[in-house]
């Protein structure tokens, strides 16, 4: 009897040893299977959110990643509370902000500041959106060829920056020698106007101002991001302080910017109304023009600054005589924008390899 217990003890024993091995195999083999949860961005239970200050250098719907963001809250899954300010005057007087700390992120195109900071103001890109040049020229009903603008003014902001760079290089291309580059001043809708009453007759413009320009009855001549140059658009900037003190922080940015890129995509709909509400803009139309251009044509996924695009910018800068303070490749950190890639966040935002 004694022997016959022993025996069916013996029996559950390695009953119950086999169950715990083959349900540490099915665990196991779950673990395998499933996928790790691959974004460590997101902002913990109870955890409460930290204020900054993001500023833009214009209104412009270049920067539709951003208002997409801040209007259906991808910021504060991540732990952050934007502040959006909107600083006018220049991009010197934006980096000047951001390098004293009054703002801690800038939101604006890479090429427009990258001049100033290659002089000297201590503020890096973080993470480029964009990259390629939206501008297209627009010139009156007359002027139906690019051969036509002989003779004839292009209007321009000022006679620095990158509309004026771009200007240039056109008119080397075209060997358009004969044509006058006109500082008119103002903001784009400011020009246009030049352009309507025939002070200008012609001028590089962004979208949506292209299918205004039609419906007007100018001619669309040429889209300069065919010239091939090199360009970084809508990026994101930080400073010194961010980089020393707050690196957690500005990979939450980083990372909530890239979800707003896929949002973006999958949500047309609201990215067209931010950009409608802050331009003022209902036209569907405009609206649409947009959207193809920053959230299809021009569209990083990847958020990686190009290095090529910054060390053209600055030999650009160091041509027109602007005495050098950093060289390029101190302009730009790519590291938070590598880190989605290294942590698989990527990958899990957008359900498999990035398009």
């Amino acid at each position: 009897m004694k022997t016959e217990t022993r025996k069916a003890e013996n029996s559950r024993r390695l009953c119950l040893r086999q169950w715990n091995i083959s349900a540490l195999l099915f665990i196991c083999g779950l673990a395998v299977a499933l996928p790790a949860h691959s974004n460590p961005y997101l902002a913990k239970p109870g955890e409460a959110p930290v204020t900054v200050y993001v500023a833009t250098c214009a209104t412009s719907g270049g920067f539709m990643h951003l208002y997409t963001a801040l209007d259906n809250n991808l910021f504060g899954k991540y732990g952050i509370a934007v502040k959006h300010v909107v600083i006018q005057g220049g991009t010197n007087l934006s980096l000047a902000a951001l390098a004293t700390d009054e703002i801690q992120f800038l939101y604006c195109a890479g090429d427009a500041t990258v001049p100033g900071m290659a002089a000297g103001i201590d503020t890096t890109l973080v993470a480029s959106p964009l990259v390629g040049l939206p501008y297209v020229i627009i010139a009156r009903k007359e002027i139906k060829t690019i051969q036509d603008l002989k003779g004839k003014s292009i209007g321009v902001g000022s006679l620095a920056g990158l509309p004026y760079r771009l200007l240039r290089a056109f008119i080397k291309k075209f060997n358009l020698e004969e044509v006058q580059i006109r500082p008119v001043g103002g903001s784009q809708p400011e020009r246009y106007n030049a352009l309507q009453q025939g002070i200008i007759q012609a001028g590089p413009f962004t979208p949506p101002l292209d299918v205004r320009g039609k419906r007007d009855g100018f001619n669309v001549l040429y889209y300069l991001n065919d010239l091939g140059l090199p360009a970084i658009y809508s990026s994101l900037h930080t400073n010194s302080k961010s980089l020393r003190e707050r690196r957690a922080l500005v990979q939450r940015l980083v990372a909530a910017l890239a979800e707003a890129v896929y949002f973006v995509e999958e949500n047309p709909e609201k990215a067209k109304a931010s950009v409608g509400k802050i331009l003022k803009v209902k036209d569907e139309e405009a609206l649409q023009s947009s959207y193809d251009a920053y959230a299809k044509r021009l569209v990083n996924r990847r958020l990686i600054v190009p290095a090529n695009a910054v060390a053209e910018s600055v030999e650009v800068t160091r041509e027109a005589g602007t005495k050098l303070g950093r060289r390029a490749a101190e302009l730009f950190d790519n590291t938070f924008a590598e880190n989605l890639d290294k942590s698989g966040f990527l990958k899990e935002l957008w359900g498999g390899k990035v398009p």
